[in-house]
């Protein structure tokens, strides 16, 4: 459970976030709740001097070291951008289709849009085969592709691949790649090869496992590159669920650190000589993100290739964490 000065914080974050009138602070702050329509600005000047910029974000000394402190608990007041990743050869015909409808839409680059949160594309778009829906961060995760060494025919494996988003973008970026998916899930697994299809992507393996566990028998083969998307907090995307940074309990990062060192320590023996992990959270904690960069030099003994912090926090998107490692020849 919460402390109370901790509870406070964030009943006070939940205010300053609300834009219209909201029932849990009927329960807890009726006379706040009739004033949500207040700019942020005002509501900061009904709260201070007692509640800072950092209370919002109660966990801020567990922050990885590159994000601004500050601008991230800014921006959870903020709800992000809907991003589109606009797929090979139908850039100029999705464009076409949200002008014709008249939604508005930002160019951030040649393959990805930021349009308004509450857009309606799914019928408007062939999702998975013309753009998919995918936040801008991890759009940017596909730039640590292009660091590795240029192989014909890799053999990748998603292996938390959940509805599948990472391994259509690795298939759009590097070419003809031999594709294995898996996930604990079945459902998701489920989602996933329904995506792939209208993905048009056929060709591919795909199963359900448990890597706390010894690999199982489908896998006995070796890869180029491997995609750990592992299971975290979540905890850079709460501008957009901001009830999960109400109930989040910090000893989860404790749980989630364990969680991702068995994920790791499975993976990892399935890496070719020279391969590529690619290791990935949606978190902002050090302990599921540098530090578990360090295990993996340290007892694994890959060599980090680059590992950037993918700051949202001033682009209206997540932020999330990706590291590029190599296993020695």
């Amino acid at each position: 459970m919460l402390n109370t000065p901790v509870r406070e914080r964030i009943i006070t974050g939940l205010f300053i976030c609300s834009s219209e009138s909201n029932e849990l602070l009927e329960q807890l702050r009726p006379e706040w709740n009739e004033k949500t329509g207040l700019s942020i600005e005002e509501k900061f000047a009904m709260v201070s001097p007692s509640f800072l910029l950092t209370d919002i974000f109660p966990w801020v000394d567990q922050l990885s070291d590159r994000i601004d402190k500050e601008r991230f608990c800014y921006s959870l007041l903020i709800q992000p951008n809907l991003f589109l990743r606009l797929r090979p050869g139908f850039e100029d015909l999705v464009k076409s289709k949200l002008r014709e409808q008249g939604v508005s839409y930002e160019v951030i680059n040649d393959s990805c849009l930021a349009l308004p949160n509450a857009s309606k594309v799914d019928t408007l778009l062939l999702l998975n085969k013309e753009a998919v829906i995918q936040d801008k961060s991890s759009q940017r995760v596909g730039e640590l592709f292009r660091k590795m060494e240029a192989l014909d025919h890799l053999s990748v494996w998603d292996c938390c691949a959940a509805s599948g988003g990472k391994s259509i973008m690795a298939k759009d970026i590097l070419g003809e790649i031999e594709l294995t998916a898996s996930d604990v899930r079945e459902n998701i697994i489920h989602n996933l090869r329904k995506r792939f299809a209208e993905a048009g992507i056929k060709k591919y393996n795909s199963f359900i496992v448990d890597l706390t566990k010894q690999v199982p028998p489908p896998l006995n083969q070796q890869f180029d590159l491997i995609i750990a998307d592992v299971p975290c907090s979540g905890s850079g995307t709460w501008s957009r669920t901001p009830e999960q940074l109400y109930y989040f309990d910090p000893a989860k990062i404790e749980q989630y650190s364990s969680l991702q060192h068995k994920i790791i320590n499975t993976v990892t023996k399935k890496l070719k000589p020279g391969g590529y992990l690619l290791y990935i959270t949606c978190s902002v904690f050090k302990k599921e993100n540098e530090l578990q960069v360090s295990y993996i030099k340290e007892k694994i003994g890959l060599a980090e290739i680059e590992t950037n912090v993918l700051a949202g926090y001033n682009e209206k998107a997540d932020t999330m964490f990706a590291s590029l490692l190599r296993k020695p020849l």
